[in-house]
């Protein structure tokens, strides 16, 4: 029932109707103490007897509470009067994002700044541990002070369960309405707007605040288009449009729109939210960027890098020492990581053989790229603000390892090791490496490395000279690959393969070339942070603590990224590096944008076969199994597994 003009809420005297929402009606009002205009938002009185919908109207006033912010509407008061439940907020003029998209797409420049806006909003409430799940035009205002973002409605907690999804048979024959005001929270139906959510919550997973980034990503493609990103005639097409289809590229529906925006929303869009920008603080950056012409650092188009467009989470803390603090025995308090995205160049993709290294320092991320022509280069990325900087005169490199200054950066190429020097851009032939395995350089200034598949490690110079044998073979065939320096500078580990009994993880020194084995559990590259020895098992990575002056382990592994590393089962090489002041680096192997994909004789696309993944296939004669080579067993060796393609 509507509430007539004088009536009063406390001292709140109601002038006029200012709008309805899925939850209540929301008034324009005169506050009799303070002589200003507010808004009161009055929980409908057909929903008043709903104790959810009442629990969730109190949420939103606690919600909001905790929430203060230049683009978040403001609360100022919350009551009860005679059965009736009201909010007091700020009174905020202008026009919701909604109805100016009713007169098409917004200039360029306008899209940027309100989405600079709605970003930092959505930071602001992230930080408090608070989704606001419900991310619209429609609770969006436009007003001459900027964009302010409103009704927290839906908002939730993070340690709150997460909404029941609606059923798509519920909606399937039901018309879906033009965005904006209109909205689509019916009662009893579903909790939210269906055509922003991201597919974790039509799927009823739990929603965090990448699920806030898909919205964003929806609403941002809006404004600059003036369409939504995904369509459809009836509410189970939108859902479907969402789950399993791509939005046209924005420069195909508004061609002046920056290429750059294009990438960041494709990111934003992702389906899966490992793949997402990991927090609004990012595309705040991002968008910032883009308004003052710089190039985002963001993939090209999802098929332009088929099958390495990966991503690599940075663990940035003192990662190693905080967990230590909480599981391994210290007395440091744990601290909850922070985590990051780290992309390809434009116009690139990561390299397919677990490229890069973390600088001593965990500022910058050295990798090796490959560009649209297929020319592989080195690169390094700045973790602080996200910029990549190609080195010239190092194509072909592989294998980067950093000096322990952080000035320089080793790598194999063409048959030699080479250094990259950073201040002069300068690139150093050091010695012969035929076909390099790994390298590391202590702080004396003394490389030792892999020189071949088949051979033991050797020491140099690293500024030139004839290498030396750091190990010795024992077997003809035997391979030494992977050297880490340990901090003394002189002991180093290392792993051994091919030795026909052998295989393992060694430590070694540059006085005794003969090694001593720690693990013959231990397959592949390791590294060496906080007291502790990281390596990966089975797709898991562990740290198993380390005495560096008795040169053996002392507990128990202790896992820190469950089944989510890929090892290489050739040369035992996965996908992660460490540095000792606390970062982490891995590649995920969730992140795959390779599929396996049945196409008619035609060279349409038919449907996929199973998840992302890097698949070696083969088809049985008779067409209904498909063998691939998927993950990697304890042996190092590729397990097969084996699809039945009728049953799926």
């Amino acid at each position: 029932m509507a509430i007539a003009p004088g009536t009063r809420l406390g001292p709140y005297e109601i002038l006029a109707a200012a709008g309805a929402g899925g939850m209540g009606e929301v008034y324009r009002a005169r506050d009799t103490r303070l002589d200003r205009t507010v808004a009161v938002k009055v929980l409908s009185t057909r929903l008043a007897d709903r104790p959810d919908l009442q629990k969730r109207f109190e949420r939103e006033a606690r919600t909001i509470s905790k929430l203060s912010h230049p683009h978040i509407c403001t609360l100022h008061d919350v009551g009860q009067q005679e059965g009736v439940d009201f909010l007091v907020m700020e009174y905020l003029e202008g026009e919701t994002l909604g109805h100016r998209l009713e007169r098409g797409p917004l200039p360029v420049e306008q899209t940027l700044k309100y989405g600079t806006e709605i970003a930092e909003a959505l930071e602001a409430a992230h930080r408090q541990g608070i989704t606001h799940r419900d991310l619209k035009p429609g609770n969006v205002m436009l007003t001459k002070a900027g964009a302010k973002l409103m009704d927290f409605g839906l908002a939730k907690l993070v340690e709150q369960p997460a909404p029941v999804a609606v059923a798509l048979w519920e909606m399937a024959d039901a018309p879906t309405l033009p965005s904006g005001e209109k909205s689509l929270t019916e009662e009893g139906v579903i909790v939210g707007t269906f055509q922003y959510m991201a597919p974790e919550q039509l799927e009823g997973k739990e929603a965090d605040a990448r699920t806030d980034i898909f919205a964003l990503g929806m609403v941002l493609y809006e404004m600059a288009t003036g369409h939504p990103a995904f369509t459809g005639k009836t509410k189970a097409s939108v859902i479907a449009a969402i789950l399993s289809s791509e939005p046209k590229p924005l420069r195909d529906v508004q061609p002046i729109t920056p290429a750059a925006l294009d990438r960041l929303l494709r990111v934003c869009l992702a389906k899966n939210p490992d793949e997402r920008w990991q927090s609004a603080h990012d595309i705040k950056l991002q968008l910032e960027g883009i308004r003052n012409g710089e190039e985002v650092a963001a993939p090209t188009a999802r098929r332009a890098a088929p099958m390495w467009r990966w991503i690599v989470v940075a663990v940035l803390l003192a990662a190693l020492a905080g967990y230590a603090g909480g599981r391994w025995g210290r007395s440091e308090p744990t601290k909850a990581p922070v985590y990051r995205t780290a992309l390809p160049p434009p116009a690139g993709h990561f390299y397919v053989a677990y490229d890069f290294a973390i600088s001593p320092d965990s500022s910058r991320l050295a990798f090796t790229a490959t560009s649209a022509d297929g020319v592989t280069t080195l690169w390094v990325k700045s973790l602080a603000t996200n910029t990549d900087q190609e080195i010239s005169g190092t194509q072909g490199a592989v294998y980067p390892f950093w000096s322990p200054d952080g000035r320089a950066i080793g790598f194999f190429a063409e048959g030699k090791l080479k250094k990259a020097d950073l201040a002069t851009a300068g690139v150093q032939t050091i010695c012969d490496a035929l076909v390099g395995r790994g390298g590391s350089w202590n702080r004396d200034g003394t490389i030792v490395f892999a020189p071949h598949i088949g051979a033991a490690l050797a020491g140099v110079s690293a500024d030139g000279g004839v290498p030396v044998p750091a190990t010795k073979l024992h077997e003809p065939n035997e391979s030494h690959r992977w050297p880490t320096f340990l901090p003394d500078g002189r002991h180093f580990l290392y792993f051994v393969d091919w030795s026909g009994g052998r295989d393992g993880l060694y430590v070694g020194s540059l006085e005794a070339g003969e090694g001593v084995l720690l693990s013959a559990d231990i397959r592949g590259n390791v590294a060496f942070a906080a007291g502790h020895v990281l390596f990966v098992r089975d797709g898991t990575l562990y740290a198993q603590p380390f005495d560096t002056e008795k040169l053996r382990f002392t507990g128990d592994p202790v896992a820190i990224v469950n089944q989510d590393l890929e090892q290489d089962p050739g040369f035992g090489k996965v996908g992660f590096s460490a540095s000792e002041s606390g970062a982490l680096v891995y590649q995920s192997r969730r992140s795959y944008s390779s599929r396996l994909v049945w196409f008619d004789r035609s060279g349409k696309e038919m449907e996929a076969v199973g998840d992302a993944a890097s698949y070696e296939p083969r088809l049985s004669s008779d067409g209904r199994w498909l063998a691939v080579t998927l993950d990697v067993a304890t042996n190092g060796h590729s397990r097969v597994h084996v699809v039945d393609l009728r049953r799926g």
